[in-house]
């Protein structure tokens, strides 16, 4: 199932991408999509449901953050190979983890509003593990019945604040409108080989990135296990699993975001995000 959340910011309904791509209206069935909602209980049960029989929402609609009152927004750092080499730094021997603020989350499409100080703007598709059951202190073999689904992500990164400044990086990547989720959350029974998706981004049309799953130094069973050894981790809570080379910062010379610059990214089955720069 494709699940999404459409409507004005702050007054999202939940929704459905059926087989002809038509959004459909959930708002009879559930209040939102979060993390109450995202247990496989309840995914059954929408799973189970006629689709033809739900209101269609128009495709013109907003489509806002494919999950909603996220608790822990995590991300890990240097997690492809590739993209450890380019930044310059040493492959991880465990994974690096830092958070991002969860007022940096935004729809797919919206605009990416870049601070008046920001200097070196960055950008990363990753690829985005939904929580549906929480996880604590868990095995790796069991961590895949503790996800829901997964998403794209654009994890935005303000360099300069980042790298340059003192303090941790939690500065540098929670500016707001720099974690945009969606279109959709994808639940894990339709992804195959999450270990084999083709992942993308391009500014201005030129593809700056392009990369796969198959480079991760930490796949995503793991990550939720080692994550749970230290935090549990509760159903909503959104996990962001690194980014393949091919980032302004990684650019010679290095490339930053500016105003007017359109960003398109995806990720094979998960869909695309489209933004501009303002």
């Amino acid at each position: 199932m494709k699940l999404l959340r459409v409507g004005t910011k702050g007054h999202e309904r939940p929704a459905i991408l059926d087989l002809n791509e038509n959004i459909r209206d959930l708002s009879s069935l559930l209040d939102d999509i979060t993390g109450a909602t995202l247990s496989d209980e309840v995914l059954s049960k929408i799973r189970a449901i006629d689709l033809s029989t739900l209101p269609i929402l128009s495709a013109d609609s907003r489509i806002g953050p494919c999950v909603g009152n996220v608790g822990k927004f995590i991300c890990i750092g240097l997690n492809y190979s590739d993209h450890a080499k380019e930044s310059g730094m040493e492959i991880p021997s465990e994974p690096v983890i830092f958070m991002k603020a969860t007022s940096a989350i935004n729809g797919p499409n919206d605009n990416i509003e870049i601070p008046p100080n920001s200097e070196k703007s960055d950008w990363e598709v990753e690829l985005g593990l939904v929580i549906g059951k929480e996880a604590k202190y868990i095995n790796e073999a069991d961590a895949m019945q503790h996800i829901a689904g997964f998403c794209v992500i654009n994890d935005l990164s303000e360099r300069h604040y980042q790298l340059e400044c003192e303090g941790q990086w939690v500065k540098g990547k929670s500016c707001d409108t720099y974690g945009p989720i969606g279109p959709w959350m994808v639940t894990r029974d339709e992804i195959s080989d999450m270990e084999n998706l083709p992942m993308w981004l391009e500014v201005n049309g030129h593809r700056y990135q392009q990369g796969n799953t198959d480079t991760m130094v930490f796949k995503p069973a793991y990550i939720v296990s080692y994550l749970s050894q230290f935090m549990s981790l509760q159903p909503g809570d959104i996990i962001s699993t690194g980014t393949p080379p091919g980032v302004g910062f990684g650019q010679r010379p290095e490339v930053y975001l500016k105003r007017g610059d359109k960003i398109t990214l995806g990720i094979e089955g998960l869909g695309e995000q489209h933004q501009i720069c303002v």
